[in-house]
């Protein structure tokens, strides 16, 4: 095929000629410019939808800008609503749940369950609690209703547990078998498992668009970063301390920033979580352990096990603003939020009792005792419209 070129005189001449033609176009109609190859305005271009933001089936955040925005105080979904108030403390050498009257801060009953009772969990439907009896391979189910347990589900090494955001699956961290295990949330079927190369999986949280979690574990002082979907490790590293042990996993209310406890670093990790970048080290105080969010989403409660203390961390100011002192010292673990917000709930881990703080003042209101070995209890019920699981985190 011949091209045949124009002299450059000619093509400079034509090109001028072009440029007045629609100049003189737009000077003459100050209305919406022709397309080329047309008699009319150009059509408007259609808007591509853009692709969900978070993952699929998922059910949307109420506030973009705060994960916890569900969690207000008293705005109790209709499932749990008329489920009576009660803290459930799973006592790990007594393998026993005591279960607290919040009114009275007395025992009321006490649940036999399995062998070395670690967390009690809420479903992800938030219709069952799940006591992980961590040495005994089961899972023991507690109707929140009506306070009876029901018949133990066999489950591998089940420490701690979380659900997945869409309410898909649960996740056991099966912390000595080293391994991720994806199951049915309601039959705890084995559905997928995912060998991990760190010692100690345990604690976790998800980011604000539910595509990824934020595993830690304690014994080999590591995080790990999972594709939800995919049900993938896609990232892993090393804490920059000798002998981290990072506990509790929280993420902040923007969803920007993951918060990890260390109790041997004394102090929160932080880092943000898309980028999974090298984390920094906020201390906080002597055995730094559990997280938890204030109802108003403005606060975090920082409970510091080796030295009986809780610290207060302020999102916006980005610092430590106050430290509870437990009156008599103590051993704050794990616990929750009641849920109206007024009262932390932390168990005495190595004092075989539970603290009732008051979250206005810091002050002590209860001192109760239970079995041993109180560990992850879980305040119950919360607000939120579902559970993804360890003591209690909803969205």
């Amino acid at each position: 095929m011949t091209t045949t070129r124009l002299p450059r005189k000619a093509t400079a001449l034509l090109a001028g000629l072009v440029l007045a033609a629609l100049t003189g176009c737009g000077a003459a109609d100050k209305g919406p410019a022709e397309a080329l190859g047309t008699k009319g305005p150009a059509a408007p271009v259609k808007a591509v939808p853009a692709a969900p933001p978070g993952l699929a089936g998922m059910p949307p955040l109420l506030d973009p800008n705060d994960v916890y925005a569900a969690d207000r105080p008293n705005k109790l979904s209709p499932v749990v609503k008329d489920f009576p108030s009660r803290v459930y403390v799973p006592n790990t050498s007594s393998n026993t749940v005591s279960v607290i009257d919040p009114v009275t801060y007395k025992v009321i009953d006490t649940i036999p369950v399995g062998i070395q009772p670690q967390h009690v969990v809420p479903s992800w439907d938030m219709k069952t609690l799940w006591v992980n009896n961590n040495r005994g391979h089961t899972l023991t189910p507690i109707n929140p209703a009506t306070g009876e347990a029901g018949k133990p589900v066999e489950v591998h090494d089940p420490y701690n547990l979380y659900f997945t955001p869409n309410g898909k699956y649960a996740v056991v961290m099966a912390s000595m078998d080293k391994e991720l295990v994806f199951r049915d949330p309601h039959t705890m079927d084995r559905v997928k498992t995912v060998p991990v190369t760190c010692f100690g999986v345990n604690h976790a949280d998800f980011s604000a668009d539910g595509r990824y979690f934020i595993v830690s574990c304690e014994f080999s002082g590591e995080l790990l970063k999972v594709d939800t979907e995919k049900m993938e490790v896609v990232g892993q590293q090393k804490l920059p301390f000798e002998g981290a042990m990072p506990q509790d996993v929280k993420v902040s209310p923007d969803g920007k920033t993951f918060y990890v406890a260390d109790m041997m670093a004394h102090g929160m990790w932080v880092l943000g979580g898309d980028k999974f970048e090298t984390p920094k080290l906020l201390p906080t105080g002597k055995g730094c352990h559990g997280l938890y969010v204030s109802r108003d989403s403005k606060e975090m409660y920082v409970s510091n096990r080796g030295e009986g203390s809780v610290s207060v961390f302020d999102f916006t100011q980005n610092k430590l603003t106050k430290k509870w002192e437990l009156p008599d010292g103590g051993s704050p673990d794990m616990g929750g939020v009641s849920a109206d917000g007024k009262v932390l709930w932390l168990s005495g881990r190595y004092n075989s009792e539970v603290y009732a703080i008051d979250t206005t003042t810091g002050n002590q209101l209860a001192k109760i005792p239970v079995g041993g070995g109180p560990h992850g209890l879980a305040v119950y019920p919360q607000p939120g419209r579902y559970s993804l699981g360890h003591t209690g985190i909803f969205r």
